[in-house]
């Protein structure tokens, strides 16, 4: 990622499209537009950006499909924006892999608010030289048969092969293994995770959640590693070696 972040607005609405694009400029970041899935893919032959902020309810291919292909194809944060009542959206959007939501309509300072959280943990996956193989295992957390590097954000599988995560999903692993046997509400979750606090509507904690368990734990249906404490949150229990 370049000094100046770049963005790239999706959106088949043209106001929404100048509004977005001159009120983050004007906050320092690049910003290119399309009005959909054909434009958006032509950007992305030019320049891949760091963050896309996708609309999911447009004409032709939705946000949704192009945000799975997104996912699938580039390593870039992803913010859908919704309809206000569209639940059922968010929930999809961010088991598709979206780092963030957010509902329209929205307030600008909080959009921006979201924009930098994304793009805060994108810039902390930094490359390292060479000395970063002899880094000590403290760098390393165990999660039972997986294996969390902290230096290349990346999670392997017991065989050692990588197993995909997004920049969200590391961060949430990294707070859990931070914090062995230690119960976390989903309000601590959200803090420490996007600085932000959680409401009883928010279910993108529970959602992301569900995607680890699918990822690292042996019986999904039944989680041994991130366990759900019922009333108050979740708690991770470090597997054997």
């Amino acid at each position: 990622m370049g000094e100046t972040p770049s963005i790239l607005v999706v959106d088949d609405d043209p106001q929404v499209r100048e509004f977005l694009s001159e009120y983050l400029e004007s906050h320092g970041y690049q910003v290119v537009t399309a009005d959909g899935g054909p434009a958006m893919r032509a950007a992305l032959a030019e320049a891949v950006p760091d963050l896309v902020l996708l609309d999911i309810t447009m004409p032709g291919e939705d946000g949704l499909s192009l945000a799975r292909h997104l996912r699938e194809h580039f390593e870039v944060g992803i913010i859908m924006v919704t309809a206000s009542g569209a639940v059922v959206d968010r929930i999809v959007g961010l088991e598709i892999g979206a780092d963030d939501y957010l509902a329209k309509p929205f307030d600008p300072r909080e959009l921006l608010a979201r924009v930098k959280s994304v793009l805060r943990r994108a810039k902390r996956e930094v490359k390292r030289g060479p000395s970063a193989a002899a880094e000590p295992e403290q760098l390393r957390i165990r999660l039972g048969r997986c294996l969390l590097d902290l230096n290349t954000r990346q999670l392997f599988g017991e065989d050692g092969s990588e197993i995909p995560i997004t920049s969200m999903e590391f961060d949430l692993l990294q707070v859990f293994g931070s914090r062995p046997n230690r119960v976390l509400s989903r309000d601590q979750i959200l803090n420490l995770t996007q600085n932000r606090d959680w409401d009883p509507f928010d279910r993108s904690v529970d959602i992301r959640i569900a995607r680890l368990r699918r990822k690292i734990e042996p019986d999904p249906a039944h989680p041994r590693l991130i366990r759900t404490v019922r009333g108050a949150g979740y708690m991770f229990v470090p597997g054997p070696d």
